[in-house]
Formats: C-alpha cells, structure tokens, sequence
C-alpha cells in the first residue's frame, strides 16, 4: 500500500526563513513535484498565495504585469513564476521602492537565470534558495549531519558484525529515488509515475523554459544520459549515438539542466597547469528517476550490478548536493579525476579547504579503495581536510591515513 500523505520537514526550511528575513525576494528553485509549493505554504499558511498554474492569475499576470503586481498583498508568495517571467522587472520596480524583507517569495520549476526570456535576474534584491528531491536523511525524519560530520572530522573508525545483509534495501533506495509523489506510490508503480511525470515535465518545459521544436529529441537524450549517468560528458559520442549536431546536444543538455533534470558536474582541479581532467561528470539529478529510464530494478543489485554503480555515485551525489544546501551554502561540489585515471566522486569545497568522497556499490572497502581521494589530497596538498570512501559495508574502516576512511553509505541517512 502506498503510505499515506503527510508533510515531511524540509532541512531546508531554516535557510529559506532566513532568506525572507534578510531580502525583498525569495526564490524556491526546483524540479517539478519536489515539494516547493508545499513547503511554501507551510513555512509561512498566512501568506497570500496566487499561482500561475492557475490560468485566472496567469492570464491577468501575462495581459497586466505592473497592475497584477501593484494588486497584489504583501507579503505574497507567486508560485511557478518562470510561466509569467514579465512579472520580474515589475517586481524589480516594487522592492526598489520598499525594500522591506520577504515581500516576495516566489517558486520556480526552471533556473530563472537562465531562461531566455528572462532580462531581469533581481541581482542584489533576491536570494536564490534550491530546494532537491527528498534526500534520504527527509524520508528518515532525521537531521541528515552527514556534510557537517565530514567537515567537523567526525568519524572514528567502528566494527559493526553485520548479520543480515542490506544490499536490497540500498538497491530500492536508489531505485525510489526522491520525489515525494513517487514515495506514495506502490514500488510496482513508481515506474510508471516516473514516466507520466517526465512527460507532464518535458511537455511544460517546452513552453516554459525552452527553445525546442521537438520533445522527442530531448527524451532520447534524457534516455542516453541515464545509461551514462555519472560519466565524463561526451558531446561527440552522444551526437553520433543520437544522430544530432553536437550543437543540438549541447543545447538540449542546457534544457534539462534548466529544468532540474540534470546536473552538471564540473571537475575540480588547483590551478590551470594540474594534469586533471576537466571535463564535467553529468549526473541525473533523481537516481530513481535514472534507474526507471534504465530500466534497472531493486534485484539487478544481486543479478546486474554493473549499472548499479554509476546509480549509486549519482544517488551519492544528490545526497551531498542536498545535505551541502541546508548545511552551509558556501560548500561548492566538484568531481575530481586526474590523468591516470584516479578519481573521486565528489570534491567538497569550502573556501580554501577541500574534502572527497569516492564510492564504491561493493560490500567491503577493498584494496584499492582511497587511490582517488591520495590523488586529490596529493594535488591539494595543506588545502586537504580529509575524505571518505563511502561503501555498502557496515563498519568504519581506516585506509592508512588518518585523514581517510571507508564509511558505510547508510550514514548518509543515519548519521
């Protein structure tokens, strides 16, 4: 049976309270159905709410921008505001008259920034906050201290006997995903919610935030980089596979990513001259959303761990992504890779410190467990604070240097 429909605390919520205390405008970024509208709504129930999902506030809104506005209360929240984007400049006029913080909280389902017709981006006057997908430690209802335990240098090494193996319970993790329509829906359907979903998306997307004659040629992407998720970007490769100009591929790329379905990962290196790779890792953003694309189910983690893997180091990724967000907003999210071959999943930058992460979908840390994140601490060099290769075992494990650690991936959540 599907669970029954209840709110889940958001740990994002204290960066957006904060936001509205301190700015005119607030934006809730995210992907279609990650709960913007729902959390909007219950951080601040008194608010008026107008979205332009409904067509009486978009029309008026599209015909009369500055008297929909001027209209308005205040405080307002706008939802879906990339479908009304000539709202921004009137909105621009408003807070530079008052300035007064949280008079506009807004939600958008594409980057605002980046959208074509968007001229105005309220530089100075609004604070972006991203909200993701339920991240694991959510669906836990637990603090998700995972990020700041890994800054604070908080693992210690720990045995744990583990009895009863756990794989299976990781594999339907990833294969869930985040979505929190897509967590009430019996695990025989998510699949087919995942497909309904990513149609509803695309076919909005083309009129919202897109400059695309055909959906078809933006899903076989989607399809392409889902097998592909957590590789090197190939342009090239992806132009012959789909028959597209490598152009084309790179404009559709920029559309999903504008519209929260991928992430592009860029590589991290320490200075022009580093024999590093530089070129971006593209993760999907949901590891469910990839795994039903895949077509990869919870029991190919016994039968047909190959793809697993690359859905493991994406479904880590957004983990961090989400956990870096309600932690600290000056953590920036690399990939590293270096000419050898070495590398790390994901890079944590703070400033002028440094932390990796690699993973690995097998159940004990192995012997060449840690060559990426030597690589990166070699690279770094008093810029390196430490770093964990996080595994599907159940013990804290050290990798002959302190600063490194085989780390269940269940912390993630648990932690």
């Amino acid at each position: 049976m599907p669970a029954e429909k209840a709110f889940v605390p958001r740990a994002i919520s204290g960066a957006v309270r904060t936001a509205l205390a301190d700015r005119p405008v607030v934006c809730l970024l995210g992907a279609r159905q990650c709960g913007k509208t729902t959390l909007a709504r219950q951080l601040e129930p008194d608010r008026a709410f107008y979205s332009m999902e409904n067509p009486g506030h978009f029309e008026t809104a599209r015909a009369d921008p500055l008297g929909f506005v001027q209209n308005l209360p205040d405080p307002v929240t706008l939802d879906e505001i990339q479908r009304a984007p000539e709202l921004l400049p009137v909105i621009k006029l408003s807070v530079d008259e008052d300035r007064r913080p949280g008079r506009f909280l807004l939600t958008g389902s594409a980057n605002l920034l980046r959208l074509p017709k968007v001229t105005e981006s309220l530089a100075g006057r609004m604070e972006i906050v991203r909200l993701h997908p339920f991240a694991e430690a959510e669906k836990e209802r637990h603090p998700g201290r995972f990020v700041q335990a890994l800054l604070d240098g908080a693992f210690r090494p720990e045995l744990h006997p583990a009895p009863l193996r756990r794989d299976l319970e990781l594999a339907e993790r990833l294969v869930a995903g985040g979505y929190p329509e897509a967590q009430r829906s019996a695990p025989a359907r998510v699949r087919r919610w995942h497909e309904e979903y990513l149609a509803a998306v695309i076919e909005r997307g083309l009129k919202d935030a897109a400059r695309v004659d055909r959906a078809d040629g933006l899903l076989r992407l989607l399809e392409a980089l889902a097998a592909q998720t957590a590789q090197l970007l190939n342009a090239s490769r992806l132009s012959r596979q789909l028959q597209l100009q490598r152009p084309t591929v790179l404009r559709y790329l920029s559309v999903l990513e504008r519209l929260f379905l991928v992430r592009r990962l860029r590589a991290w290196r320490r200075n022009p001259a580093q024999k590093a790779v530089t070129t971006p890792k593209v993760h999907l953003l949901d590891s469910g959303l990839a795994a039903s694309l895949s077509g990869l189910r919870a029991g190919d983690w016994v039968g047909n761990r190959g793809p697993m893997g690359p859905l493991l180091e994406s479904f880590v990724v957004q983990q961090l992504a989400a956990q870096a967000a309600w932690t600290d907003a000056d953590i920036k999210l690399w990939h590293y890779r270096d000419h050898r071959g070495a590398e790390a999943a994901a890079v944590l930058a703070r400033g002028r410190e440094v932390w990796g992460i690699e993973v690995k979908a097998s159940s004990s840390a192995g012997p060449g467990a840690g060559r990426g994140l030597r690589r990166l601490a070699e690279d770094c060099g008093e810029r390196f604070r430490g770093g964990v290769v996080l595994y599907a075992g159940d013990s804290t494990l050290p990798l002959g240097d302190r600063r490194m650690l085989a780390v269940p991936v269940k912390e993630l959540w648990e932690r």
